[in-house]
């Protein structure tokens, strides 16, 4: 099992905290640090005030969150990087090299990407946590 994976999108307020605080329930037994970033963080804001309700929803508290920024350091210490949409991956090994090899997307398995539900409301957040989970179930069977 691997000891770090962390999650990233593009502001880290509403996917890859979704996906970080989910991935961590889901793995709660196993020795496994999970954290989130974005390429273009909102530093320091807090989650997406829909994405805490979803969350709240199933008994989990994203109200801690705040936003990061990716860095090299940061990307370097996690051995599987979860990004949401294809273009991340690139990004993110063309910018960080070290990493390449370790960068996939959350919906790697089956090929989708995660669309990002910002500022689009509460159905579009419902349909990107539906598809993070799908993503995390389908990343659990192979961990």
């Amino acid at each position: 099992m691997l000891s770090s994976i962390l999650t990233v999108c593009t502001g880290n307020i509403c996917r890859s905290p979704m996906a970080e605080i989910l991935l961590r329930e889901r793995l709660k037994e196993e020795e496994v640090e999970v954290s989130s970033a974005g390429l273009m963080a909102l530093v320091g804001q807090p989650a997406d005030p829909l994405a805490i309700a979803l969350l709240a929803e199933r008994g989990l508290d994203a109200t801690g969150h705040r936003a990061r920024q990716i860095t090299t350091e940061i990307a370097i210490g996690a051995e599987l990087i979860l990004v949401m949409e294809l273009w991340q991956q690139r990004d993110l090994e063309k910018s960080i090299p070290q990493v390449k090899g370790r960068v996939f997307r959350l919906g790697h398995w089956r090929k989708f990407d995660i669309i990002d539900p910002y500022r689009k409301g509460r159905e579009s957040f419902a349909e990107a946590l539906a598809a993070i989970d799908r993503g995390i179930n389908n990343w659990i069977e192979v961990l």
